[in-house]
Order: C-alpha cells, then structure tokens, then sequence
C-alpha cells in the first residue's frame, strides 16, 4: 500500500505511483482484546441497533445512549463515563460536533462509524479472503447506482446484496458468510468516522452543496466524500463532468497498482467508460494492459435500448441515469463481470419507489412522485427532465443549510407555478422572488401538518393546465413535516389519488 492514483492524463492510464504514506489509523484503533471491550452505541436507528446486534457476542460490554429510544441505556450523552468505554460506535445521526464525539476524541476514546464496526468484524472465509466491498457515495444518484450495481452483479450470478444507507445495513451484511460481494452505499455521515475501510473499487457520483449544517462547510462535506477513496484495492471511479470527484481521486492514498477510472455521457478517453453514439462503451477493462490494441478498442456494454424502461416521461432516457449506469458498470467491471452481465443486468434493473415515479395523469395534467430529490443537485435533475413552462413544482422542507440561488435560476423555464411546503419555505422563496419573479408560487400553511400533502396537491391541481406536470420533487429533506422521504412520496401518491377517486365521482 502507499500509492498516490493520479487520474487519467497520460498514457500510464491512472496506475498508482508512489506517493505519499496515508495517515496511521492507529489514532482509531481498539487498545483492548475485543473480549473485553467495553462500547457504547450512540443512536438506535437501524444501523445503531445492527450494532449492537454484532456486538454483544463478542465484547465485554454495549452500553446504548439515545435521546428518543426509550429502551436505549441512557438518554442523554452527559451521563457517559468515558473513563469506562473503549469504544463509540456512533450513528449517522450525531454530528462530529456533538458533545459526545467531541469529549470521546478529547480522551482518546476512538469514534467508529457502524461501517468501520462492520469493517473490522467482516466475515474471513476458509481461505482467508473476505467478500470485497463495490462502494459508492455522491450527493445525489447513489441509492440507484448501487441498486443497478447489485442487479449487475446478480446477472453475472453473483450472491450480491446493496447494503449500506440502503436496505441491510452494512454490519449486518459483513457478517454474512454466504455473501460473494457487497454493493455498499456511503453517505458522508457515515464515511466520516470511517477511518480503514479498503474497497476493491469506489465511487464519487458528484459532489453538490447538501448536508452542510452536519459537516459546516463544502469543503469539509467533499473531505468525507473523498474518504472513499482510501485504500482502494483495483479503481477510484469518478465522474469526468465533475472536477470535484477527480480532485479527490488524486488527492487519495490507495493500493498500489489501483487505477483511475472516469465515466462520462460523452465520448470516453482512455481509462473511461462513457458513451459512442446509443452505447455505451468500456475503454478501461475491455482489453489486457499489454494488449498493443488496447488504445485504439472499445467494448459494447449496452445501448440506450436497454436502458429504455427507465426514460422519463418524455420518452427519452435522462442523462444521469446513463451516469449512474455507467458508474455501477465501472464498478462491476473493476470486479472482473463481463459485459453480457453488465447489460443483463441494467434491462432487468428495476427503479425503486419515489423517483421520477409517474403517479397519475388526470385531465391531461401527469402527477410525478420524485420525493427522493432531497436536495437542489438532484432536484434540478428532475426538473430538467420536462420541457420548459410546463412544470407545476412542488417544493420545499428541511433546507439542511443549503441556499437555492443556482438551482432556480438554472430551472426557472421549466417552471410554470410553484408550491411551497415545509415549515420554513423562506430559502427557496428568497431564491424564486430574486430568480423566478414573474413565476406564481402558493405557500401552503404548515400548521396542520397531516394534510399538507392534500392542500399542496389541491393547490398544484388549480395551477396546472393541460400538458403539464405536477411534480414532487422538494429540493429538502422531509424530517420537519415527515418521517422520511418515502413517508412525504407516499402521502403525495395517496393525494392524487384521492384527486382521481374525486374525478370518478364528479363523473358519476
């Protein structure tokens, strides 16, 4: 280990070179035999409680400590003695700049993210190796990504599962002997008190503002972002259109001989995939390295035909889904899959719910359910799917420190009203009265917290004409008004369907 991966800029094709020494994880690391470990769990969510679940066979002691869990050990962190803990395991939830993590660091307690737990506690088979990890974060686009990567590796029959910030968490998953490789999602949260995880391949989709409130500042969010990257066994994936993702693949101390590995919706340089025409190609792992034909060959890996039932509703298959297949195809690639297996996997792929998800059409007007557009990056994708002035766009909840500004003046045409929900709707009010001004937008009242949904929906219904769409896709998180995304998508589709059971009446 101790190489530096340069990306793809000459012909050594992003080959690892040395570099600089990474940092010594020994700051992180257990001093005490895991028998007698004594841990505390902060945050019982499901990733704090898998925790505990792995961890109680095999420490001392779990000590559990969160505010909102009544059968949690302590509710409140000020009540640990660090003086007798070895160990914090800490939840996405809680902030570095909570008290707790701050005091744990101060007495040299190490702070675990539960993906570091399950990198330490993975299964070793008879042979000594361990399922490799494929994994993956980005502000936007990873729940997919990781979603096309499994059905990849399933095609090329492969025991695969996304775990992660998706589905299994990643604990549980490690642990699963029966298990050929995980396709891990990583949000920033999590990869921030991730201190040796080495992927066999990772990505950085795109880094876009978000979370800032968490991490205090973009600079700090990419840090986390970029902490993928380390160790990287075979390739650092990153995004071509992105500098970011680069700056941080050459800022990474990985394995030597990992490779660079761009993706791109344009044409494909050396050591990138990325699309010729309707296909799109693989120019990193199509041909041995010292094949004399390597630099002049591309291989097919599928065309826009296969990704045909994930076009938007204009027909037409959006750009950063082409990304994000791209991106999980570098990955599967990285792992040895062929490219049989790639396109198996990506016409058989199947979207989950809550995303550019056609509801309804009702009177010629589309209802689409896109609640899992959390922030402006992926909102903006969204948008950018309708033509201009005929979108009714209904937005807004918990801003998470972000600011607005580029996004609407980026999608103020395709906007033709706007409806405004979440308990504080002024950041992207301000943002559509200083870019959008001649566009209507309708506040909906957040008192009553459990028809907000109806009333906004009601309200997109009156604005929209013919030809157009209503679309849900909020620019914010959902914890102010809703349990989560999924709960602010479902009430949206239980709305429009009450608009169509109304219609049917009316009909009647």
């Amino acid at each position: 280990m101790g190489g530096q991966l340069v990306p793809d800029a000459t012909p050594a094709e992003g080959d690892a070179s040395s570099g600089g020494v990474p940092a010594s994880a020994a700051p992180h690391a257990l001093t005490v035999p895991w028998e007698r470990a004594r841990v505390l769990v902060a945050g019982l969510g499901v990733s704090g409680r898998a925790a505990v679940e792995a961890l109680r066979p095999r420490v001392s002691a779990v000590v559990t400590v969160d505010r909102s869990a009544p059968d949690a050990d302590l509710q409140d962190g000020s009540q640990v003695d660090l003086g007798a803990i070895d160990l914090v395991v800490a939840s996405p939830g809680w902030a570095p700049s909570s008290d707790l993590l701050v005091a744990a660091q101060a007495a040299g307690v190490p702070v675990w993210s539960e993906v570091e737990l399950a990198w330490q506690l993975r299964t070793v088979r008879a042979d000594g190796s361990s399922a490799p990890w494929l994994a993956i974060t980005g502000t936007n686009g990873k729940t997919t990504t990781v979603e096309m990567l499994t059905s990849i590796l399933s095609a090329a029959g492969l025991r695969a599962a996304a775990v992660g910030n998706v589905g299994t968490p990643v604990v549980s998953a490690a642990l699963d002997p029966d298990l050929d490789v995980l396709a891990v999602e990583l949000s920033s949260f999590q990869l921030h008190f991730t201190h040796s995880m080495s992927a066999q391949a990772a990505a950085v989709l795109n880094v876009a503002p978000d979370h800032l409130d968490w991490h205090g500042s973009l600079e700090a969010y990419a840090a986390d972002k970029g902490r993928i990257y380390e160790r990287a066994q075979v390739a650092c994936v990153y995004n071509v259109a992105d500098p970011r993702t680069e700056h941080l693949v050459r800022e990474a101390d990985v394995e030597e001989g990992a490779r660079a590995i761009g993706f791109t919706v344009g044409a494909p340089a050396r050591a990138q995939l990325g699309v010729i025409e309707d296909v799109l190609v693989d120019r990193a792992f199509h041909t041995a390295p010292d094949d004399p034909a390597r630099h002049r060959t591309a291989q097919e890996l599928a065309t826009f035909a296969d990704l045909a039932h994930l076009a938007g509703p204009d027909g037409v298959v959006p750009v950063h889904v082409v990304a994000n297949a791209l991106a999980a195809a570098a990955l599967a690639r990285a792992h040895g899959v062929d490219a049989r297996a790639v396109r198996d996997g990506l016409r058989t792929f199947s979207p989950g719910e809550h995303r550019i998800q056609r509801v309804a059409t009702l009177d010629d007007v589309s209802y689409v359910d896109d609640s899992k557009a959390t922030n402006a990056h992926a909102a903006s994708a969204a948008l950018g799917a309708f033509p201009a002035g005929t979108v009714v766009w209904v937005a807004g909840g918990l801003a998470k420190g972000a600011t607005f500004d580029e996004l609407v003046r980026a999608r103020a045409s395709r906007l033709r009203a706007v409806v405004l929900i979440g308990a504080d709707p002024e950041p992207l009010a301000g943002a559509l009265a200083r870019h959008a001004p001649d566009v209507p937008v309708v506040r909906v009242d957040p008192g009553d917290t459990g028809t907000v949904m109806q009333r906004a929906v009601s309200s997109a219904q009156g604005l929209a004409a013919p030809g157009d769409t209503v679309l849900l896709a909020p620019a914010c998180a959902s914890m102010d008004q809703f349990a989560s995304y999924a709960a602010r998508g479902e009430a949206f589709v239980r709305a429009v369907r009450d608009l169509t059971v109304s219609e049917i009446e009316r009909e009647r």
